[in-house]
């Protein structure tokens, strides 16, 4: 089940992962283009998704070495520490918004990025959830973020428990599948809000799923609060704030064209 250095020395986890990003970059383009975004925004936007990539990377295993280190044991960076979805996205985001808005303002000047920026959190949204629904596949192979130890037949084999546990990777996998194709959708109506509403719906669904997980995340100061679960909660409070922020100023301008027509 978990096949090593299938091609070019990569594994499922490794193929999958690049296919996630590319698969993300495929959406991007094209819902990029049908929102007309500038071809210099739609290039810096690929750019800094892949500085997105190496920094979200570099943010996800430090992160678990931060969880590891919480949980008692050394804080040490190595080929074995492990890497998490939270610390990615964290990081990835941070650096991203680096180059967007640096970037733009060198290339294209004051204000078009940011004029042209909550169109790209739409795009995002659906480009996102669909690279972590592949990758979430990807550590269904890995057999890595695994379930609990059941015996019922909804169970899958993980090589490195010797025992079959709740599919955990693949439920999430197809959660985000679903979400995705619903944010498509909202694409499709040009309806606004998606990237507040993916923080909301995963910070919701993270949070439960969690009671199912059985890998060691480590613990908080609150008891039996997971470190992701707690994340969840602040995942879900930003995609409230980001929601709200979304609402209003597209009800400011929106009235801004309306008494621009009245007049």
């Amino acid at each position: 089940m978990y096949p090593k250095e299938i091609f070019l020395g990569l594994d499922l986890y490794d193929i999958l992962l690049v296919l996630g990003f590319f698969a993300a970059l495929l959406i991007f383009r094209y819902w990029a283009d049908a929102r007309k975004l500038p071809a210099k925004l739609q290039n810096l936007c690929i750019g800094g998704a892949l500085g997105a990539l190496v920094g979200g990377y570099a943010s996800a295993v430090l992160f678990q070495a931060l969880y590891n280190f919480l949980d008692g044991e050394e804080f040490a960076i190595t080929s074995s520490t492990g890497a998490t979805f939270y610390g990615g996205l964290i990081g990835g985001v941070l650096v991203f918004l680096v180059i967007y808005f640096e970037g733009g303002y060198f290339l294209l000047g004051k204000g078009v990025a940011a004029k042209h920026f909550f169109t790209l959190t739409e795009i995002a949204a659906a480009s996102i959830t669909l690279a972590h629904g592949i990758g979430r596949i990807g550590c269904l192979f890995a057999g890595c973020c695994y379930g609990q130890v059941t015996t019922k037949w909804f169970g899958i084999y993980n090589a490195h428990l010797d025992a079959k546990t709740v599919p955990v990777q693949l439920l999430e996998a197809i959660f985000l599948f679903i979400l995705f194709a619903w944010m498509t959708y909202r694409l499709h109506q040009n309806k606004r809000g998606n990237f507040g509403l993916y923080l909301i719906l995963y910070g919701v669904w993270r949070f439960y799923i969690e009671f199912f997980r059985a890998d060691d995340r480590g613990q908080t100061f609150i008891s039996n609060l997971s470190p992701s679960q707690l994340m969840a909660i602040v995942l879900a409070l930003v995609g409230i704030g980001f929601w709200i922020l979304d609402y209003a100023l597209n009800s400011r301008a929106a009235r801004k064209e309306a008494d621009s027509d009245a007049s």
